[in-house]
């Protein structure tokens, strides 16, 4: 079908009552357009994937774990007074820290406590997100896990869905139709973990010892082990940090390239990938990387390498979502799907700002859905995605943004949504030149932040740590005194 034809979209269900969740039912509501919303949690609380889980279930995890058609994600149970909850095993661990300078990370009309640390420890940003989530409250069904969407009749002229959820403390299943649905469900649910030859076999011999940063919670657990973290993207780099001052030396890290987040840190030796498990019967857990080189004895390997896209509740779409689920298809600007754009999804890239992200994809999604804005031809979004593929990859990078592309994507986004007249809905904000001065250096600034040490949770600011944007645009010099390029 491609465009969205009349008559006008009304009743919206979003799937996920996260920060990008919560985000788009503030700027629906801002539309002044929409007679329903309904937001669909199936955990007990906002903030999505910031919801701290105590304990975590690793016997759901396949070694290797590389297909995204997995069922949906099943709770623990707790006990919260006299009743049980459900939990869902979170990628929060316990001293988690963002990677996100805070005047970067913040919802736009929302800004971080001033007397927090720069880059606010996960309790922090769970009360932050409770606090933002306030007045939308009333729309979230909690503890209510959407098990299926779908199309009434794919081929009408106009969409209705159809979204069956079920009450996870009743069991009780129940069905309401929708003309649109946002998908803010996360993409932090299934674990990826590539497949390497021996790897099976391995994991067969020496059960649990290859695990997943899903399921890291602290350091003390590693005590005295030889420990090989895969992976120095920011989970990797700080699990390595955390783990290194209580597993046995040397911490062993395995990565494909050089991470500019590495802190200053002794005990600790970084090796290439991984190109083989060794068999148990030839060397005692052992693996060889790709330099030839070979480490024996390890006792516990954690891949810090990311997840898989995955939607098990839209198993009727067609064209279909996924593949390997490296990447999500059939998409329009990471956001709308093509074939059906009142089916639309936040916050899918990586490397990005996700909470402004998801606001200024919300705008652009009111927008359109209310008729402010219009899409493209269904040929011309399928060539926007043709093109991304013929310069990014069909795979993980169609989805990674590094900077500066993830910048001038959010201020298209937001520039696209700036058509309209202003004064009726919510605007995001626009990335000013200060904000991308500080995005283009902030993992020199998470560094500097680490290398602080215990004295870094004092640190509020990123001027404390020798940063000064203003004076370095007005001089037109980097910190280093290199020239600032202008873009």
């Amino acid at each position: 079908m491609g465009s969205l034809p009349e008559p006008p979209i009304r009743r919206i269900a979003i799937i996920g009552g996260g920060p990008a969740g919560v985000a788009a039912a503030k700027y629906l509501i801002a539309e002044k357009h929409f007679e329903k919303i309904d937001i669909y949690e199936q955990q007990a609380t906002t903030g999505g994937a910031w919801n701290y889980s105590e304990r975590s279930v690793e016997s759901t995890i396949d070694v290797p774990q590389t297909d995204p058609d997995q069922p949906l994600d099943q709770p623990t149970w707790r006990r919260n007074g006299k009743v049980s909850v459900p939990v869902f095993t979170s990628p929060m661990y316990d001293r988690l820290e963002t990677n996100i300078p805070k005047p970067l990370m913040s919802y736009s009309d929302t800004p971080f406590p001033p007397d927090c640390q720069l880059f606010p420890h996960r309790d922090v940003v769970t009360d932050y997100l409770e606090r933002y989530a306030a007045e939308v409250k009333p729309l979230i069904q909690f503890q209510t896990q959407v098990v299926d969407v779908r199309l009434q009749n794919p081929h009408a002229i106009h969409d209705v869905w159809t979204v069956r959820s079920e009450n996870l403390i009743s069991g009780q299943q129940s069905t309401a139709t929708y003309d649109a649905v946002i998908v803010s469900s996360g993409h932090y649910t299934i674990p990826f973990i590539p497949s390497v030859p021996g790897m099976k076999e391995w994991n067969n011999a020496y059960p649990s010892t290859i695990s997943h940063s899903k399921f890291f919670r602290r350091p003390e657990d590693f005590v005295n082990k030889k420990v090989l973290v895969v992976g120095n993207a920011a989970s990797g780099v700080d699990i390595a940090a955390q783990i290194v001052s209580y597993c046995a030396p040397p911490l062993l890290i395995s990565s494909r390239s050089e991470s500019f987040l590495l802190s200053a840190t002794t005990g600790r030796e970084e090796r290439p990938e991984i190109t083989e498990f060794i068999s148990p019967s030839v060397r005692n857990r052992a693996v060889r990387f790709s330099d030839g080189r070979v480490e024996a004895d390890i006792t516990a390997i954690v891949y810090c390498t990311g997840y898989l896209y995955s939607y098990p509740f839209l198993p009727s779409l067609r064209p279909h979502l996924l593949s390997d689920g490296l990447r999500v298809r059939n998409l329009f600007q990471h956001i709308f799907y093509i074939a059906h754009p009142s089916l639309a999804f936040l916050t899918l890239p990586m490397r990005i700002l996700p909470f402004p992200l998801c606001e200024a994809q919300a705008a652009v999604i009111a927008r359109v859905w209310s008729h402010r804005l219009q899409l493209p031809s269904a040929t011309r979004m399928h060539d926007w995605e043709a093109g991304v593929v013929a310069a990014k990859g069909a795979a993980k990078g169609f989805h990674t943004q590094n900077f500066p592309e993830d910048f001038d994507y959010h201020n298209a986004l937001h520039d696209w949504a700036a058509q309209t007249d202003r004064t009726v809905g919510k605007m995001p904000h626009r990335w000013t030149e200060r904000e991308r001065w500080l995005r283009e250096r902030f993992p020199a600034i998470k560094k500097a932040f680490a290398d602080r040490g215990e004295a870094r949770h004092g640190v509020t600011t990123v001027e404390e740590l020798g940063f000064d944007s203003e004076a370095c645009l007005e001089s037109g010099r980097d910190d280093a005194g290199a020239v600032v390029q202008r873009v």
